[in-house]
């Protein structure tokens, strides 16, 4: 892909949406960003991390609400976005509790309008937030991307789990590479306030007593956002595979667990990094799993036909949609910090 196509970061105002806008920019990408600069945190450190990106010419940004349907539709119609990374939802678990709708809208109804902007613009890779909110009540650790995810907790995971099922319906019906990464409590410079480790510094820095949730019984991963932005940097151009037209056999490369293992490893000097590393790994991450440009679930296995697949024709199109569509971890790993399917 040309690095003059622009690519569509939503929620580019948010904490995760500045840092991987900014990695992008710097890496001489064009960024178009969307934000509707709600309130569902003080907008003036979103205003704040918005400021960083003036007087770049290859930034641009819209204030736009993802539930706007008529605004996304001429978003993606201005542009047809070849590469789309969406980062934008209400975020936070416990004000699901009190504001369900504000989830409704933007986590089901807005991705539903960014699914259909990549569909209609042919957009090649939709690269996607989800949430290790959606292991809910699984207790199998280290989670994995083949654990059964019936069992949300909240509606906030409940919202990213449809959110996966929904692309990868997408993926089956229109051929629609998508990747979908579920972050494990991301923290780091510009972070969100409503996180426990903002809390408990601020409560540090002004002398008051620090709230513990769940009596202070309670563990979690957390990830530094470099490690996260690292993983959406070297994926947005890294689309999964589908099975070749035709049908066929969909082979080792479409089993769970091998859908995709990007370990960060020690990083050189930044001067100094191999520009052919990012391919040779994610060469592997993507373990022989290439999306087709166009939308071939028509022609193979009768994905997208007038008449229900049966046999083996359904089995073909499970192989195909699962090859379209991957899950992956974003988490820390066992010494050091990456992307792993385990």
């Amino acid at each position: 892909m040309s690095d003059t196509a622009p690519v569509l970061v939503t929620g580019v105002a948010g904490f995760i949406g500045f840092h991987v806008a900014r990695r992008l920019l710097a890496a001489g990408r064009r960024v178009i960003g969307i934000d509707d600069l709600n309130a569902y945190y003080d907008p003036r450190l979103k205003q704040a991390r918005l400021a960083q990106f003036a007087g770049l010419p290859a930034f641009a940004f819209r204030k736009l609400d993802l539930a706007d349907r008529a605004g996304m539709a001429a978003l993606f119609a201005e542009f047809r976005f070849p590469r789309v990374v969406h980062l934008a939802a209400q975020a936070g678990v416990r004000h699901s509790l009190t504001a369900p709708h504000a989830y409704a809208d933007a986590n089901l109804t807005g991705f539903l309008n960014v699914l259909e902007g990549c569909r209609r613009a042919g957009t090649g890779h939709l690269l996607y937030a989800s949430s290790s909110s959606v292991y809910g009540a699984n207790t199998r650790v280290p989670f994995s991307t083949a654990d059964n995810v019936d069992h949300p907790l909240s509606l906030y995971g409940a919202t990213k789990k449809a959110n996966e099922l929904m692309a990868h319906s997408y993926a089956h019906l229109f051929g629609l590479p998508a990747t979908g990464l579920r972050f494990f409590t991301v923290y780091g410079p510009w972070g969100r306030p409503d996180m426990a480790y903002w809390l408990f510094t601020a409560a540090i820095a002004e002398g008051r007593p620090i709230r513990l949730f769940n009596h202070g019984d309670m563990r979690r991963d957390f990830t530094f956002v470099d490690d996260v932005v690292e993983a959406v940097v070297r994926l947005v151009d890294l689309p999964p595979k589908g099975i070749p037209a035709g049908g066929g056999s969909p082979g080792p490369g479409l089993q769970p667990r091998a859908l995709a293992r990007l370990q960060h490893r020690q990083q050189p000097a930044r001067g100094a990094q191999d520009p052919g590393r990012a391919d040779r790994e994610g060469g592997r991450a993507q373990g022989g799993l290439r999306a087709p440009a166009d939308a071939a679930g028509r022609r193979a296995g009768n994905l997208c036909g007038h008449r229900r697949p049966r046999g083996r024709d359904r089995l073909r199109a499970a192989h195909a949609a699962r090859g379209r569509h991957r899950q992956l971890r974003v988490c820390p790993g066992t010494a050091t910090t990456g992307v792993r399917d385990r």
